[in-house]
């Protein structure tokens, strides 16, 4: 019964990161989107692109460790 209780958590936690990743996608694009809206120039797209997918990798690596940190018991 443990390891079906293991499998469940880790489907779940799973589900959960994929949607919370596509949210902070969405969110980071918008940010990317707005600043060059705003006046960025078109030459400093892979300088933002870049900085916007460290901190997409780190806000990815943030929800995986807590998801497995404090995600409840099945």
């Amino acid at each position: 019964m443990q390891a079906m209780d293991i499998f469940l958590r880790t489907i779940a936690i799973f589900i959960e990161v994929v949607l919370l990743v596509a949210i902070a996608y969405s969110v980071l694009n918008g940010v990317r989107l707005t600043a060059f809206n705003l006046g960025i120039r078109p030459k400093y797209n892979k300088a933002v692109t870049m900085a916007l997918l460290v901190v997409g990798i780190i806000v990815v690596i943030f929800f995986i460790a807590h998801l497995i940190t404090f995600y409840p018991t099945i």
